[in-house]
């Protein structure tokens, strides 16, 4: 592997999760086929989620094979502008929770696409979209500190909106909250996102990147190759 973050799969989702086919095991054998050191298994959870002890058993009884770290996670999506998360009270044992922008965070709760996108075409203009957007990402990291941003600006194409535009200067302040709170930022190859840009601006930060899969089945885990590129990128700039 070209790149050593890429020895890493830090968001990877089992059965747990009900979009995914994959068991716990099968992930974490799927990890060491391809020869990754570190794994961290993530499942979606609400604010209605009663599973997490009984995913943190499942997870103790793997058999892990030498080599190879398995991490805990849950993705809980962003609610509103002032950072809160969907997500139960979790019991010890989760390593990190992964703030996902499923939706896009409202004053008063999230949005789904179609209604920012009418919003945006009755006069909301993308400059306060984006100040929003942004100013809710800083909100979640300063209020959940030491989690994982999931693949961070997916929303952005689903409402019209693209990463360039967010400039440098909310980018900025986006990449110095990041490290500024110990949050890892992941670049997700199901998304191909955040972009090089962003990435860059973490690095100049002082932030940390990992790599994930965003894997829903175990042929997926470990394999690269919309991140390439970004990572590519990054290192040339």
């Amino acid at each position: 592997m070209s790149h050593a973050l890429l020895r890493g799969d830090h968001h990877v989702h089992s059965t747990f999760s009900d979009d995914a086919v994959s068991t716990l095991a099968q992930n974490v054998e799927a990890a060491a086929a391809v020869g990754l050191t570190t794994l961290r298994l993530v499942d979606h959870v609400r604010q209605s989620t009663t599973w997490v002890p009984e995913y943190l058993a499942a997870v103790r009884a793997l058999r892990v094979p030498d080599g190879l770290t398995v991490l805990t996670g849950v993705e809980a999506k962003i609610l509103d502008v002032a950072g809160t998360l969907d997500i139960p009270v979790l019991p010890d044992g989760i390593d990190r929770v992964l703030i996902a922008d499923h939706q896009f965070p409202g004053t008063e709760g999230p949005l789904g696409p179609s209604t920012v996108r009418e919003r945006m075409a009755a006069g909301w203009a993308p400059d306060d979209v984006l100040d929003q957007f942004v100013d809710a990402l800083i909100a979640t990291m300063r209020r959940n500190p030491g989690n994982q941003l999931a693949h961070c600006f997916s929303i952005l194409p689903k409402i019209g909106l693209s990463e360039q535009e967010l400039g440098p200067e909310r980018i900025e302040a986006w990449a110095r909250t990041a490290a500024q709170t110990d949050t890892l930022v992941e670049v997700n190859e199901k998304w191909g996102c955040p972009g090089s840009d962003a990435l860059t601006a973490l690095r100049r930060a002082g932030g940390e990147v990992v790599a994930s899969t965003d894997s829903h089945d175990a042929a997926e885990v470990g394999r690269y190759a919309r991140v390439i590129p970004l990572l590519d990128a990054v290192e040339a700039s």
